[in-house]
Formats: C-alpha cells, structure tokens, sequence
C-alpha cells in the first residue's frame, strides 16, 4: 500500500500563495485518483480539488475555482496544489488523499487513502 506525505503549509497573508506537496512513497501513486481536501475546526472536511491518474481531467471545489491549481508529477510519484490569491477562508488543514482505480468523487468517504495533513494558515 503506497502512503501519502503532505508538506508546503505554512502562513501566508490574504493575497498570498502556497503550493502543497503530496509524496508517495512505498508504491506507485500513477493509478490512483488524487485529490486534496481541507478541514477547518468545528467544519466538515471539505473537497478541494482532484485530478484522474493521468492527470488529464482536473476537478475543483466553486470556492477555490480560478484561485488553485491541482497537478500531478507521476514520474516523481507527487502531487501538487498551487494556492494563489489566498483569502482568510482558506485557512484549514490540508489532506491528500488518494482512491483507488481512477473514478471522480468529491466526497471524503470514497478516498481510501490519506496523507496526516499540513496546516495552512491565512491571516487578514
């Protein structure tokens, strides 16, 4: 079974960008569907973004649409996401998580797979 690391968070001010990481190590992430989520305390954990295996089709949550990037790097087994013009409400922790097979789903039940997280923190 491949595990997931997720690296790059950190603070950044409103207008700012980041750009997360996800590693895969002890298997191949390439036939895998990616995405990421977030989870802010006393919310529900939140779709973010996805990409299928090949990294042809990308899929993005309305309220990070224009502002994120998802991509994959499969000869490096990563995955990214490239969080531009940052807002206050994008402060949450970060997941990656992965499904197995490479079917859509926005939804946190169906991914198999979850990296620990990395703390994203936007100030006003």
């Amino acid at each position: 079974q491949v595990q997931v690391v997720e690296s790059g968070g950190g603070l950044a001010q409103a207008g700012g960008s980041l750009r997360l990481s996800c590693a895969a190590s002890g298997g191949s992430s390439s036939n895998y569907f990616m995405g990421w989520f977030r989870q802010a305390p006393g919310k529900e954990r939140e779709f973010v973004a996805a990409i299928s295996a090949s990294g042809s089709r990308t899929y993005y949550a309305d309220s990070v649409k224009g502002r994120f990037t998802i991509s994959r790097a499969n000869a490096k087994n990563t995955m990214y996401l490239q969080m531009n013009s940052l807002k206050p409400e994008d402060t949450a922790v970060y997941y990656c998580a992965a499904r197995f097979g490479d079917r859509y789903s926005d939804r946190a039940y169906d991914y198999d797979l979850w990296g620990q997280g990395t703390q994203v923190t936007v100030s006003s």
